[in-house]
């Protein structure tokens, strides 16, 4: 069956293409992007792919770009806008910091919750978060991104429980590492402030740890996966993907039960 879908940072990346690919199935997709110039991109591809989509700017961060929420009425929420910079978290400055959290998660939960009155009241819905493989594992150097994400498995996992006796189902959607250029500018970012000379973090380490970024997966497959859950009556709360990738996951959450310092 159709269903209406509002997903957020659907300008770039596993969201544009998860955007598309859902509307190409029939759904009709409520798909907002950072900035104007993205709308734009993304309003000529819908064009001439021939998609009835409702495009439009919405910078989540901004209250008055978020109240445009309260004039559509939707089935589905994905939340999936997010940044993403990486750093050392014993010298990455505050203001980087912070600005992760203004994003993937204050601002995140703003759009849910308008999300969350809408369907308590008409005792249904659904919402989703774009987590990661980042939000139940833990990398040197993603750690400012990574605590971003930790922080909506959290909130997520609250939630379920808190909505569920209004019929309102919560779910997490965890990307392993994609090749969309996310990661990539991410591992750039942290250059722009560290200094060799200055910080106390090896330059080398970081760059071994980075050589990772060279084996991402293809975005298709993700963007298929999010297309097969998105609009599912019912799935697991928790959907990671690859099958590798969770699997290392759950390794990686064993092994903490072990570990000694």
């Amino acid at each position: 069956m159709s269903k209406t879908i509002f997903i957020t940072g659907a300008g770039s990346g596993l969201g544009r293409g998860a955007a598309i690919g859902l509307a190409k199935k029939g759904h009709y997709l409520i798909a907002t992007t950072e900035n104007t110039a993205q709308k734009t991109d993304l309003l000529r591809e819908a064009n001439e792919l021939g998609l009835d989509m409702e495009i439009f700017k919405m910078d989540i961060t901004n209250e008055r770009d978020r109240a445009q929420m309260e004039d559509y009425d939707f089935d589905i929420f994905v939340a999936n806008a997010a940044i993403n910079e990486g750093g050392p978290l014993g010298e990455v400055p505050m203001d980087r910091f912070r600005a992760l959290f203004e994003v993937n998660v204050f601002a995140t939960l703003e759009t849910v919750q308008i999300a969350a009155k809408k369907f308590v009241s008409k005792g249904s819905g659904k919402i989703i978060f774009m987590s990661s493989v980042a939000g139940v594992s833990a990398t040197p150097y993603v750690g400012p991104y990574t605590a971003t994400k930790h922080a909506i498995e959290g909130i997520a996992k609250t939630l379920q429980k808190e909505l569920k006796e209004f019929g309102v189902q919560v779910a997490t959607i965890n990307p392993g590492p994609y090749n969309t250029g996310f990661n990539d500018r991410s591992a750039e970012e942290k250059y722009k402030w560290y200094n060799e000379e200055s910080n106390f973090t090896n330059k080398e380490d970081m760059q071994k740890q980075e050589e990772q970024l060279k084996n991402q997966f293809d975005p298709e497959d993700m963007i298929g996966k999010m297309i097969e859950i998105i609009p599912a009556d019912h799935h697991k709360f928790r959907t990671m993907h690859p099958e590798e990738t969770e699997q290392q996951a759950k390794q990686a959450q064993q092994e903490r039960w072990d570990m000694e310092i």
